[in-house]
C-alpha cells in the first residue's frame, strides 16, 4: 500500500508565507535602527521610539515629523552621539541639538524622567 504525500493547500501555504515575510520584516526595522518617520535618522542604541506618539506629514514647504524615543541614557550621551553621528549622513551641525540638511531643520529636545529620558525629534522645513 502506497501512501499519497499530503499536500498543503494553496491558502495555507500563503498564510505561512505572509507570516514569514512579516517576522522577517519586523526584525529588519528593529535592527537597523532608525525613526520610522525619517528613513535616515538613526535612533541611538539604548533608546526605544514612542511610535503611537509621533505624527509625520507633508506640507508645500517640506514634511514636518514629530517623533519621541525613550530611554535610560543622558542628555549627554544623545548629544554626543548625534554630534558625530549626523554629519556622516549630511547634517550641518547648527548647535548642540539642532542640525540643517537640505531644507529641513531637525531639533532635539528633552524631558528627565525617573524612569529615563524622552528625546524629542522635531523635523521641519527651514
Amino acid at each position: 500500500m502506497t501512501r499519497e504525500p499530503r499536500r498543503i493547500g494553496l491558502t495555507a501555504c500563503s498564510a505561512a508565507l505572509a507570516t514569514l515575510l512579516v517576522a522577517v520584516a519586523a526584525r529588519t526595522v528593529a535592527a537597523d535602527g532608525f525613526l520610522s518617520n525619517v528613513e535616515d535618522l538613526p535612533l541611538m542604541s539604548g533608546l526605544t521610539e514612542d511610535t503611537a506618539s509621533g505624527l509625520a506629514f507633508d506640507t508645500a514647504d517640506g514634511r514636518i515629523v514629530d517623533a519621541y524615543a525613550h530611554g535610560k541614557v543622558s542628555r549627554e550621551q544623545v548629544v554626543s552621539f548625534y554630534g558625530e553621528t549626523l554629519p556622516q549622513l549630511g547634517w550641518k551641525v547648527e548647535s548642540a541639538t539642532q542640525f540643517a540638511r537640505r531644507g529641513e531643520r531637525l531639533r532635539l529636545d528633552f524631558a528627565q524622567a525617573t524612569d529615563g529620558l524622552t528625546v524629542h525629534y522635531s523635523l521641519s522645513p527651514h
